[in-house]
């Protein structure tokens, strides 16, 4: 007899233990899905995250994509939680959306794992160093527990986790599904597993017992049949029956929190790899992704790839040589008892027929194909910081494309467009991203109208945006407000590094400010040194200002100031110095002497007038008798280069004179003939004088001035070394000696070795 009470609902919970980066995961887990038919999906990630996985089915969503989480008030405090397309929880994620099946992270929300990062990190531990092998993210106070890959392999046999996971998971075809096997297996290693502290035990605690919590959620909610994606490690602790929700409760009071923000950002397969420091990193994510887009005869598909890969690289690969390296990939799979080649078979086969030996060949199929350049895209739906959507749209307007392949870009500064990308990439300088670095331009003739750019994206440079956003919500307001800031706080160095690329960046209103600031700095700054470093980059920025058109009045006025500063202080400064402060000395020297040259070339009489009194400065100090010999050398270089001194061969043969010690006389020498290659070729005198000082020299004193000599020497070009060495040959600065002087018994023994080692005999 009914009374009309319902029977209770059966509740199930279904646990896929999987790897997190890997294609025999995805495809066994899709068909897992199919057949268990879900009405809730839940996937290791972050809790608080939820919102954004609608955002992976929208278009312009192209992985490699990562969640990016921060805290909102300290954006470094940050993690990454990457997808490719082979990711199991990627394709879950699609698979749910396809369907219409609700879809929600279950891991500990980010506002917890951050705030417990940040702990960690006020609070030091040698483990915090290392990373969570299992979710790939950083976790406070983390000791590496060993590889549970490793020691399912080894008990299987094989000497290599991958490969073994390459046989069981990731090259299977067939519909199989391998997660109950797994977690058994799993559960085997954990009960055994003696490796993690207690701190790492208390972290990993707290996440299976939020995952059981986010499972009791579904069910509460009225989900009848749960499916839950984690890692294979947690799979035994999530499986059912699970204990009672009151301890887990108890492990997740308290715990610390904190606002966190997200993001979706693209990633590349290169920061997949575990050799980029990513704890769940693979090896091969480009073959994974090819494993995965291409499951119908990967191994032709994939040596075809490499072969007009190498084409374009000049190497000669006909189609003869991939149906061979077909034949020996599958041939060498069947020797080791294989289901299919895997990538060591691939790799093998590429080497030795395709590449025919050569390891660089290999190198390049290595890091073009098997980790690949891909750089996934986010849909424009996704939430980003102002200054993000500034950059992009200045990208659009300027053609300047995002990319993780490095890239050289040349600009002419005459015409519009090159203008607005030369502004751009300095103001991106100004706040610390790295994007655009300067580089070496390919284009011969180089002047001031040109600059090159290297181009390379990272991941990372998310981070950097998001605390570049802290300054502004554009990219021109932000980078004043940086410079604002540098203004206010920064060092007299710092100015001028600022000013220069304040100048370069076209930001007129907060270089005013900036001038100020520096006119006030460098009025108090007593230290010729710092004036001395200062005042090359503001001589630049004035030449470069004139470029760009723009109004550099105020920055002459500074650069005359500190140039009058650097004369009155630098006798006083440069005296009494050791071989360290000299060599120090001696570097500011000459750039405020490059500085000098390069302010008067613009024909301009008070640029002029500041050369004259720098030289005059400079005239005066040769003559102190306490001034280090390596500055003394330069000054009359300096001098002599400036037709202003006669008598160079005289000073240098004073300077190397028998009352001057060996050292002293080195330190002359490496000032005045540092760069001075052409000095020696064309000057037989100085020539002359220096061969003599060198073969006069005892056997101690040679090896007391070797090091600094050979510095000295050794800056020349191969050319340049040549030419002299001829002169010296041909009989130039080299005194005659009488054959007489010669003692053939003392060269018998070097004429019998040389003679054996050009296996003639003597007297041939």
């Amino acid at each position: 007899m009914s009374l009309g009470v319902a029977a209770p609902a059966v509740r199930h919970v279904e646990v896929f233990g999987i790897r997190h980066h890997g294609p025999g995961s995805a495809r066994s887990l899709l068909a897992a899905l199919d057949d268990y038919l879900p009405d809730s999906v839940l996937i290791e990630g972050p809790a608080d995250a939820e919102p954004l996985i609608g955002l992976v089915s929208a278009a312009g969503m192209n992985p490699p994509v990562a969640l990016f989480g921060y805290a909102a008030d300290r954006p470094s405090l940050a993690a990454f939680w990457p997808y490719a397309v082979f990711s199991p929880e990627w394709q879950a994620m699609l698979w749910g959306a396809e369907r219409g099946i609700p879809v929600s992270f279950c891991d500990l929300p980010a506002s917890m794992t951050l705030a417990a990062a940040e702990q960690a990190l006020d609070e030091p531990d040698p483990a915090d160093d290392e990373l969570d092998l299992d979710s790939g993210h950083r976790a406070p106070a983390a000791e590496v527990s060993r590889d549970p890959l490793a020691q399912l392999a080894a008990a299987a046999g094989y000497d290599d986790p991958e490969r073994w996971w390459d046989d069981v998971i990731e090259s299977r075809l067939d519909g199989a599904s391998p997660f109950p096997a797994l977690t058994e297996a799993m559960a085997e290693l954990r009960a055994d597993d003696t490796a993690y502290d207690h701190r790492r035990a208390m972290h990993e605690g707290r996440r299976e017992a939020y995952m059981r919590q986010s499972i009791r959620a579904a069910w509460r909610s009225g989900r009848q049949r749960v499916a839950v994606v984690c890692g294979a490690w947690h799979a035994p602790a999530l499986s059912p029956p699970l204990p009672p929700a009151a301890a887990d409760a108890r492990l997740l009071r308290g715990a610390p929190k904190r606002k966190v923000r997200f993001s979706w950002v693209p990633w590349t397969h290169e920061r997949l790899t575990s050799a980029s420091g990513y704890g769940a990193g693979i090896t091969s994510p480009g073959w994974y992704h090819h494993l995965w887009t291409a499951p119908d005869q990967p191994v032709v598909r994939w040596l075809s790839m490499v072969a007009a890969s190498l084409r374009t690289r000049d190497l000669p690969v006909s189609s003869a040589h991939v149906i061979e390296a077909v034949r020996l990939a599958e041939n060498l799979a069947a020797l080791r008892g294989r289901p299919l080649a895997g990538l060591s078979e691939v790799t093998e086969a590429t080497r030795a027929v395709l590449c025919d030996g050569d390891e660089l060949a290999v190198r390049f199929i290595t890091d073009e194909l098997v980790v690949g350049q891909r750089l996934g895209s986010v849909t424009p739906e996704a939430p980003t910081v102002p200054l993000e959507a500034d950059l992009e749209a200045q990208c659009r307007t300027l053609r300047l494309k995002r990319t993780a392949e490095a890239k050289y870009v040349d600009l002419d500064l005459r015409k519009p467009n090159d203008q607005l990308r030369s502004r751009l990439f300095h103001r991106l300088r100004l706040l610390g991203l790295g994007w655009a670095r300067p580089g070496q331009s390919e284009v011969q003739g180089r002047g001031t109208f040109r600059e090159s750019w290297h181009l390379e994206w990272r991941p990372e440079l998310a981070v950097d945006l998001v605390e570049a956003a802290l300054w502004g919500t554009t990219v021109v307001a932000a980078a004043a407000a940086k410079v604002a800031a540098i203004s206010r706080d920064g060092e007299l160095g710092e100015l001028t590094v600022a000013v220069e690329r304040c100048l370069l960046a076209d930001l007129p209103e907060a270089l005013t400010g900036l001038l100020q600031a520096l006119e006030a700095k460098a009025a108090v700054d007593a230290d010729v040194l710092h004036l001395m470093e200062a005042l090359p980059a503001l001589v630049r920025a004035q030449r470069y200002g004139d470029v760009r058109d723009t109004d550099v009045g105020a920055l002459a006025d500074v650069c005359r100031a500190l140039l009058l500063r650097i004369c009155a202080g630098l006798p006083q400064a440069a005296v009494g110095l050791d071989d360290e402060a000299a060599a120090t000395l001696r570097r500011r020297l000459d750039g405020v002497h490059a500085a000098v040259q390069l302010a008067a070339a613009a024909d301009d009489p008070v640029a002029a007038e500041g050369r004259t009194r720098w030289l005059e400065t400079l005239a005066r100090l040769i003559e102190r008798p306490d001034l280090n010999g390596v500055l003394v050398g330069r000054m009359v270089r300096i001098l002599a280069d400036a037709a202003l001194l006669d008598d160079a061969p005289v000073r240098l043969h004073r300077a190397l004179s028998h009352g001057v010690g060996a050292a002293a006389k080195a330190a002359w020498v490496d000032g005045f003939f540092s760069d001075g290659a052409l000095l020696l070729i064309h000057d037989s005198a100085l020539l002359e004088l220096l061969d003599g000082w060198l073969q006069g020299l005892g056997p101690e004193e040679f090896v007391d001035v070797l090091p600094l000599v050979r510095r000295t020497f050794g800056s020349f070009g191969s050319a340049e070394r040549r030419a002299i060495a001829g002169r010296i040959a041909a009989g130039a600065g080299r005194p005659e000696q009488p054959v007489d002087e010669l003692d053939p018994a003392l060269g018998e023994g070097v004429l019998a070795t040389v003679a054996r080692i050009l296996g003639v005999r003597v007297g041939d």
